[in-house]
């Protein structure tokens, strides 16, 4: 197995980071990230930066984060008994975009490392991440397209890769309590060393470096659609599933929360705006019905000739 180098990742993260922002500005055309620097009382820190108010992002967060310690929390030891009393370092990318057309979905990635180390013993490594899409207005072209990078970046690592992440994706972005998938999926993997460290590191750039081929033409397609004010409700009442998914469901939010970790750079993927609306049923045939009927279900979406 070849040797295991937190500081290459970092670096790769680092320049992840820089990337997806600048594309993100050109998209946008107007608005610019502000950053926000921070450190973690307990060792390490990040680079928050967030930008808001502009021609397409209403807004959206792009984090890296390095957090270090000499131990593990409780609740993350529960599980992993394997790792109590092993010093750790956890770094990583995390993205959410919420844009202001109901038209263009709001998109998440993450990729990381954690390692966690014991004198005497082989240290405990692995990468996980992924990106997925939440559209409100969604278009099957779209979807297909979304699909077919996250496909095409997985195929040189073999070929049940795209099938398993895929599917890891839509187990972990559902909501229980509302028996529907946060959205139409995409890549979600975590554990993963099995590889050694070079494939496995390679697999994690790959991930990282297909979020922007896989979202850009996506703005660039709807970025121009007209929008009702009805459209922009119903936009707001979806992304309340958002909130209740990262507050209930999402492990990357209690991880950092329980470790610690800075509160608004780990709440940064929260939308500007949303509603809750009690018992809501879109009208049967709508627009909005399309997407309770075909996109919150797991679907084999590189199949689909048409809806």
């Amino acid at each position: 197995m070849s040797q295991v180098n937190l500081d290459t990742v970092k670096t790769f993260l680092l320049s992840l980071q820089d990337t997806i922002c600048q594309g993100l500005e050109a998209a946008d055309g107007k608005a610019t990230f502000v950053e926000d620097a921070w450190q973690r009382e307990e060792g390490g820190g990040g680079r928050t930066r967030v930008i808001r108010d502009g021609a397409v992002i209403e807004q959206g967060g792009v984090n890296y984060s390095h957090v270090y310690g000499a131990s593990m929390p409780a609740s993350a030891t529960a599980h992993r008994p394997e790792l109590a009393g092993r010093s750790f370092h956890a770094c990583g990318v995390s993205l959410v975009i919420h844009p202001k057309n109901p038209h263009i979905p709001t998109s998440h990635a993450n990729v990381r490392f954690f390692i966690a180390e014991k004198e005497g013993e082989a240290p405990i490594w692995w990468f996980g991440g992924g990106f997925d899409l939440t559209p409100f207005y969604p278009q099957l072209d779209d979807v297909k397209h979304w699909h077919s990078v996250a496909r095409d970046l997985c195929q040189p690592f073999g070929e049940s890769v795209y099938e398993d992440y895929k599917k890891w994706c839509d187990d972990y972005f559902y909501l229980k309590h509302r028996n529907e998938t946060r959205g139409v999926g995409g890549l979600f993997f975590d554990d993963l060393n099995e590889w050694g460290f070079e494939k496995s590191f390679a697999f994690m750039q790959a991930v990282g470096e297909g979020f922007l081929d896989a979202y850009l033409p996506i703005i660039e397609k709807r970025k121009e659609t007209p929008f009702t004010d009805e459209q922009r409700q119903f936009q707001l009442y979806r992304r309340g599933r958002y909130v209740e998914f990262n507050l209930v469901w999402d492990r990357g939010t209690l991880f950092g929360l329980q470790t610690g970790g800075r509160t608004e750079s780990i709440l940064m993927s929260m939308p500007p705006l949303a509603r809750w609306e009690y018992d809501f049923h879109p009208e049967p045939n709508s627009a909005e019905a399309q997407l309770y009927e075909h996109f919150l279900r797991p679907r084999n979406w590189l199949q689909i000739a048409s809806l």
